[in-house]
């Protein structure tokens, strides 16, 4: 995991709340759009960030662009956390 990436990418506020509103399912980049006070070229280079560090994958169907959580990633940073706070894991 590319650490430094990913926590780069979850230090915008604006690219946390695109992650809050994937965990409602997929969203196409209009659908995101349009719920920020910001330029389409604005979310479409949090999008990539987001996409560089793997905390979201995208596909394209027709001539739009859906993006959905990678949970897997996530679930890889919430261990590095817990291993940080010294939790450990439920046998």
């Amino acid at each position: 995991m590319a650490l430094q990436e990913t926590m780069r990418a979850l230090a915008d506020p604006i690219r946390r709340e695109i992650l809050n509103l994937l965990k409602g399912g997929r969203l196409s980049a209009g659908e995101i759009s349009e719920r920020f006070p910001v330029t389409a070229a604005s979310i479409s280079r949090h999008l990539s960030v987001l996409r560089e560090a793997d905390l979201i994958r995208d596909k394209r169907e027709g001539k739009y662009i859906y993006y959905e959580l990678n949970a897997s990633v996530l679930e890889e940073i919430m261990l590095f956390i817990s291993d940080l706070r010294g939790e450990k894991e439920n046998a």
